[in-house]
């Protein structure tokens, strides 16, 4: 699969509509460099009593520089990543997810994202590179089938 162009066919485990087990992210623009989403979630993503999985956390902000990557008009796939948990994500509690672009150099871009409470109370944030595979056939939100390469 090396090489293969990303094809989102709007099964993404993250944000994909037509994905049944899926987190149903919706991100928005934060800024011109940015997104957030707003999501509760339930216990089926839970990891210790009450709190999510750790690699559930890692999806949400990994998802958070996709979709910042699409604000920017880039269809970018995460080359390094590097995650630090600050305090336990609960389950059944507001959570705000962000990503936000650094910078873009060439074909690498530089990332940010973080998941707070709705108090602003910081409890994960990653740093990122994300490698750029073209600009997206639009600047419309990712996680709905990209017709051009489907």
């Amino acid at each position: 699969m090396t090489g293969a162009e990303p094809v989102d066919d709007g099964r993404c485990f993250a944000c994909g509509p037509y994905n049944a087990e899926g987190m149903h992210l919706r991100f928005a623009p934060d800024g011109e460099r940015g997104v957030r989403a707003r999501i509760t979630l339930p216990p089926r993503f839970q990891g210790w009593r009450g709190t999510a999985h750790g690699g559930i956390v890692m999806t949400m902000l990994d998802e958070a520089m996709a979709h910042a990557c699409g604000a920017i008009g880039e269809r970018g796939l995460t080359a390094s990543m590097q995650l630090r948990f600050r305090a336990p994500v609960p389950l059944g509690v507001a959570l705000d997810v962000t990503g936000t672009v650094k910078w873009k150099r060439r074909h690498v871009i530089a990332l940010d994202a973080s998941i707070t409470l709705a108090d602003g109370t910081l409890l994960a944030s990653a740093e990122g590179s994300f490698v750029s595979k073209g600009p997206l056939a639009t600047k419309a939100r990712l996680g709905a089938p990209d017709l051009r390469f489907a």
